[in-house]
């Protein structure tokens, strides 16, 4: 198999060694310790045990499994905690870590970036171990035939920096926030302001290595199209270990025009987001992504109001996007002045709210957007009347001063040319937009997070005759533990399965259930939201 991942002499030598050669086990009465000794004899020698492993009597065990937790409703004393963090530095210590936790029982828990929204990558109910990705993260960029490798421990904003070094017409379709890890991204299929252009990440994803059950690390040829398939769009730590992934990089001018402007209430808020949900998805080229971004705010008057943030990318210049907007959304009023044109890396910086620092910032892995949060997400295929959204704006005015918000993610281009079974994200033609439903908060009491809690939930119900429906669909990288599940560390049933399966995938949770049969029928890798084998049943 050709490797197509930059690794020393060394470490290749070290891996053909670990896959030719038994492991060096031991069966004493601790499956703690055994699993210990397990890693200490079999982890290549490069890097000492001290270095890769982390255990609760090490001074740098909590910091690890910290820094990179953005939901602080899960950096409590009480949350589960691992036995053991592993932070390989190469592909065969993932596979050791593979090995070790199954022979003595451990989950394992594969974290990137630790933006999940239910904290599965660093929690579980069982005894387990973290995989932490985070010196996995080398990428190479082939400007000259449009790819790139990208390890799965580097995070969305460093893959646009090295891009960004090699070209100036090429970007790649991912998410707004840099701080993201590209495994958990990619694997639930991830998307960004060029979603209308060029699809999702997972869309554009050419090739991958994986670890799989036994730890063989397979490419797309010897995994075969099914796992293929799988990976792009069925969940993260389902399927194997995603060690990397080839990625088919995009075209982009040399300029681009972003723009945020700001509509209240008294500025026809109501007539311009309904007008929004006509044109944002069929009428507006697949050059423009325009998302509305909607919560509440103490007006100059004392009187609370909605703001209706428009934010756009157009991959063009501005005067292009002028005569698009003149055309086609002219009550917006957006002018010249509005319109900030910018290298597409530069946008990047923009949309992520880091305008003016330097491009530098992309490398940053660390967040200051860690808050208490819940999550939920929505697919609107119907436009929602005047009325209702009149009645929406009272429920985020009811609310405290920004306690709830919307960001509404246009759909149509790209995604609706796409096969809803070409990967597993279906939610293709016939999608005006998604939803998604946020709430955060800083009093990190029980009280206040009940009622956070509470104000979403409720929230979501009003919302249920308006969006998708049999089934009502979710996104699975916005994962949400209160689909179909009995409690948050649960074991699932087919029943409870099936819920969310059908919501997340759609028609294409039976033939992931098929994948995961055949490759991992003991069910080593899961989450309380992976894909079960059928005979986990």
């Amino acid at each position: 198999m050709e490797i197509n991942v930059p690794f020393s002499r060394f470490q290749l030598c070290c891996l053909v060694i670990l896959l030719c050669f038994p492991y060096i086990a031991f069966a004493s009465g601790n499956p703690h310790e055994n699993f210990r000794q397990c890693l200490t004899v079999n982890l290549t020698k490069d890097t000492s045990i001290s270095q890769a492993v982390h255990t609760p009597a090490n001074l740098s065990y909590s910091s690890v499994l910290d820094v990179s937790i953005q939901n602080l409703r899960f950096l409590t004393p009480d949350a589960p905690k691992p036995s053991f963090i592993i932070t390989p530095v190469d592909v065969s210590q993932v596979q050791t870590v593979i090995y070790c936790s199954r022979k003595y029982g451990l989950q394992v828990r594969m974290r990137s970036g630790g933006h999940d929204y239910e904290g599965l990558s660093y929690l579980s109910g069982s005894p387990f171990v973290i995989l932490d990705l985070v010196n996995l993260r080398a990428i190479t960029v082939d400007a000259g035939n449009a790819t790139a490798w990208v390890q799965s421990g580097a995070t969305v904003g460093e893959l646009y920096y090295r891009i960004g070094e090699k070209s100036t017409t090429l970007g790649f379709p991912a998410g707004v926030c840099p701080t993201v890890g590209v495994g958990g991204h990619f694997s639930g299929g991830g998307y960004g302001m060029m979603l209308r252009k060029y699809g999702l990440s997972a869309d554009n994803i050419i090739d991958a290595q994986v670890a799989d059950v036994n730890g063989k690390l397979l490419d797309r040829k010897s995994m075969g199209e099914d796992l293929f398939w799988a990976i792009r769009g069925g969940g993260g730590n389902t399927f194997g270990v995603v060690v990397s992934w080839k990625i088919r990089l995009v075209p982009v001018p040399e300029t681009v025009t972003g723009f945020t402007v700001l509509r209240t209430l008294h500025q026809n808020a109501t007539s311009l987001v309904h007008k929004w949900q006509f044109i944002a998805a069929e009428e507006l080229p697949h050059e423009l992504y325009m998302r509305v971004i909607l919560q509440s705010r103490n007006g100059a008057d004392g009187n609370r109001t909605i703001e209706a943030f428009f934010e756009a990318l157009y991959l063009g210049e501005a005067d292009e996007l002028l005569d698009v907007m003149g055309s086609s959304f002219p009550e917006l009023g957006l002018t010249r002045e509005d319109c900030i044109e910018m290298p597409w890396i530069n946008s990047t910086i923009y949309f992520a709210g880091f305008s003016g620092q330097p491009l530098e910032i992309l490398l940053n892995r660390s967040s200051n957007t860690k808050s208490y949060f819940k999550y939920k997400s929505d697919y609107v295929k119907e436009p929602i009347s005047e009325p209702v959204l009149e009645e929406i704006w009272k429920w985020l005015i009811k609310a405290d001063q920004g306690a709830l918000q919307m960001i509404w993610n246009p759909y149509g281009g790209r995604m609706s040319e796409i096969s809803e079974s070409a990967i597993p994200f279906p939610h293709r033609a016939g999608n005006i937009f998604k939803i998604q439903h946020l709430t955060s908060w800083t009093n990190g009491s029980v009280e206040e997070s009940a009622k956070r809690i509470s104000l979403i939930r409720s929230f979501y119900g009003f919302m249920a005759p308006f969006v998708s429906k049999s089934p009502r669909s979710a996104y699975i990288n916005y994962r949400d533990l209160d689909i179909g599940m009995n409690n948050e560390f649960g074991n699932t049933s087919y029943g409870q399965a099936s819920i969310w399966g059908t919501k997340y995938f759609n028609r294409n949770f039976d033939r992931l259930v098929r994948v995961k049969t055949a490759v991992d029928p003991s069910n080593f890798f899961r989450n309380e939201q992976s894909v079960p084998p059928l005979t986990s049943w």
